[in-house]
């Protein structure tokens, strides 16, 4: 056997005439390195955890986007916003805002990551929700309920004058277009989304609504405040549905009330920076209160304010005034209505039956209410509450 170099020890499989002190040793040695490699795995995979988890944990966001409409019904995010509710309570998140005529166009915003939370009518979520599998949406609170109604020409005293009108909703899929389509349907009559049938409706933005109507090219509408307040008090319409005679209450507990705004997010959004998320809420809540405790008059006035900066013009009194009077604010989404709201979008030929299980978190919301002891909202078996 050849002698192994000056400090080298040389295992030769089989051999036995080793000194069983240095082969102790050399026992000995090897358990060592193996613990100590041992440790370092362990150290290692700890540093990679901890690292891992730092990285993944949900952080507040540099900057929220938030959609609105320049209505009545989003009174809400226009006094939050003006007000400061939600910059205040964002604290150093910036506050980026982006007003919309209408649902379908502030989805497509939203999930296209213009915008990360956006108020709007119920029906453009649930459809969202649907067409995504549950995945584009989040329902975290309501804002206003009421304040729609179907306007028409003096001359038109029933349903049973309305075949071969020719009616506007503010767009195609949205809320309001929605629940014409399905009263509508519960009349008799057969509509179609490409405008045929037994009543047109026409998809129409409200202030084009308004000067159709008032240039006798439409035979009415289903709008939210103020633009149902604004034909019949500009222009001469009168109301034949008032949207809120048709919820008698057995679905929320609430007769009158439907959801006519609400708060939704991006899921995704809202799972990287749930604290923004609570924050937006907390400015919210704020300003649906400060909607319910103000006196009449500063409210009009800082809701005209506004208004002017959202959507370029002021409301006559008059408007304003009957506007208020048809809605209830309130951080309830009134979820108990949503399966009937899910039905009235497949009747109306603008979404497909789905389970909509998931479409509500509000347990920020709750968490929200709590701390200033609000009341508790539920989701009614369709998510987090």
């Amino acid at each position: 056997m050849t002698s192994p170099q000056p400090g080298m020890t040389r295992i030769v499989a089989g051999e036995r005439n080793k000194p069983k002190r240095t082969r102790a040793v050399e026992v000995l040695v090897a358990l060592g390195l193996v613990l100590l490699i041992a440790a370092g795995a362990v150290v290692a995979s700890t540093l990679s955890r901890s690292t891992e988890a730092q990285a993944a944990a949900p952080t507040p966001a540099a900057e929220l986007k938030l959609g609105y409409f320049g209505n009545v019904t989003h009174a809400p995010a226009l006094v939050g916003v003006k007000e400061g509710f939600i910059a205040k309570n964002l604290g150093e998140t910036k506050l980026s805002t982006q007003v919309f005529n209408a649902g379908p166009a502030a989805i497509e915003a939203l999930n296209a990551g213009a915008i990360d939370a956006t108020y709007i009518g119920p029906s453009p979520a649930i459809n969202s929700f649907v067409k995504s599998q549950g995945e584009s949406v989040s329902i975290i609170a309501g804002a206003a309920a009421g304040g729609a109604q179907l306007v028409v020409k003096p001359e038109i005293g029933s349903a049973a004058d309305l075949k071969g009108k020719t009616l506007a909703s503010p767009q195609l899929g949205g809320t309001q277009d929605v629940a014409l389509r399905a009263w509508l349907a519960g009349q008799g009559y057969k509509t179609n989304t490409d405008g045929s049938g037994d009543v047109a409706i026409n998809p129409t933005e409200n202030a084009q609504t308004l000067k159709l109507f008032q240039d006798g090219k439409l035979d009415g509408a289903w709008l939210p405040e103020p633009w149902a307040s604004r034909l019949v008090l500009q222009a001469g319409a009168k109301v034949l549905v008032d949207e809120k005679d048709l919820w008698v209450g057995s679905l929320t507990g609430k007769p009158g009330e439907f959801p006519t705004t609400i708060l939704i997010v991006n899921r995704k959004f809202a799972a990287e920076h749930p604290d923004t998320v609570k924050a937006l809420l907390k400015g919210h809540a704020e300003s649906v209160k400060w909607l319910n405790d103000t006196p009449d008059a500063e409210k009009a006035s800082v809701l005209n304010t506004a208004l002017k900066e959202s959507s370029g013009a002021e409301l006559q009194p008059d408007v304003i005034d009957r506007s208020l009077k048809n809605i209830v604010f309130t951080v309830d989404p009134l979820a108990g209505s949503y399966k009937k709201l899910l039905e009235d979008g497949v009747k109306a030929g603008t979404t497909k039956q789905a389970d909509i299980n998931g479409i509500f978190d509000l347990t920020a919301l709750n968490s929200v209410t709590a701390e200033t002891g609000g009341e508790q909202v539920s989701a009614a078996g369709l998510g987090k509450d």
